[in-house]
């Protein structure tokens, strides 16, 4: 029984090491989108947003609550890879209609974008989806700069 009890001690700590490491390797630069970044969205409602790129592939979008006086949005959350020199990605974030409070939708809005410095440009869609699952919208690509947050 402690020769159980030993192995199961080991493998959890050598689970816990190996997910507890960062995501770049040591001495190797993060990709350049990593950061925060202040964007604008020609095809959005409200054209100004905040963009923040994790280096684990994870991103975070938020943006003012005023683009659309019948329904509100939630930020959104997605994902993103390199792929050559360019970003691919894609957040999702909840619709809900301001006078009932309900859902609405689902909207997922893949990106691919290039970054140079501390700019980005590249396109944007989106596609809005019902409770079951049916596309209610689909808004084809539109021009999306960005703009990294830095320090005076």
């Amino acid at each position: 029984m402690k020769t159980i009890a030993r192995s199961l001690i080991l493998l959890l700590g050598t689970g816990c090491l190996l997910g507890c490491r960062e995501a770049n390797s040591p001495g190797t630069a993060p990709n350049p989108i990593v950061g925060t970044w202040f964007v604008e969205d020609a095809g959005a409602p409200f054209h100004q947003h905040m963009y923040v790129f994790n280096a684990d592939g994870t991103m975070q979008q938020a943006n003012p609550d005023a683009g659309d006086p019948s329904t509100s949005d939630s930020d959104g959350k997605g994902i993103w890879v390199a792929d050559g020199n360019r970003i691919r990605g894609k957040w999702m974030e909840i619709t809900a209609d301001r006078a009932t409070h309900k859902f609405v939708s689902r909207g997922e809005l893949p990106f691919e974008i290039q970054v140079t410095g501390n700019a980005f440009m590249g396109t944007l869609s989106a596609r809005f989806y019902d409770p079951t699952g049916k596309l209610l919208q689909d808004y084809p690509a539109s021009p999306i700069t960005g703009k990294r947050l830095t320090l005076p």
